[in-house]
């Protein structure tokens, strides 16, 4: 809901305001698209820079994930008491958090779908 004030303001112009309109009043310059490419450009950029950092800390974590369990496992295999050092709770727990490939897969594609959706929403 307006107020009634900028209403009456709206349709009341003296002169000065008419003059100040048609001072200001201009065709929107001809770039040939190259404002929307810069736009395009920017959002492109925007979002990598966005994406870069959660991307590498994924990537990094899933390269270093197989590792540490190996590492857990090789501790328990130690030929000394492994029972005092190291669990076999946690060697069996680490093993159970290694995702599988198909569990892999599936998350990239639903990141896949969800940065589109994203994008398409963001156009």
């Amino acid at each position: 809901m307006t107020s009634k004030i900028i209403n009456m303001a709206e349709r009341i112009k003296d002169a000065e305001d008419r003059l100040l309109e048609s001072m200001f009043e201009s065709a929107p310059i001809a770039d040939d698209g190259f404002s929307v490419k810069l736009v395009k450009r920017v959002r492109r950029r925007l979002w990598l820079q966005r994406l870069a950092l959660p991307v590498a800390a994924v990537l990094g974590g899933a390269v270093a994930i197989r590792p540490l369990a190996d590492l857990v496992t090789a501790m328990a295999n130690l030929s000394f008491s492994v029972t005092s050092i190291v669990p076999e709770e946690l060697v069996t727990a680490t093993a159970g958090l290694i995702p599988q490939a198909p569990f892999v897969v599936l998350g990239a594609m639903l990141l896949a779908v969800c940065l589109l959706g994203l994008r398409a929403i963001d156009d």
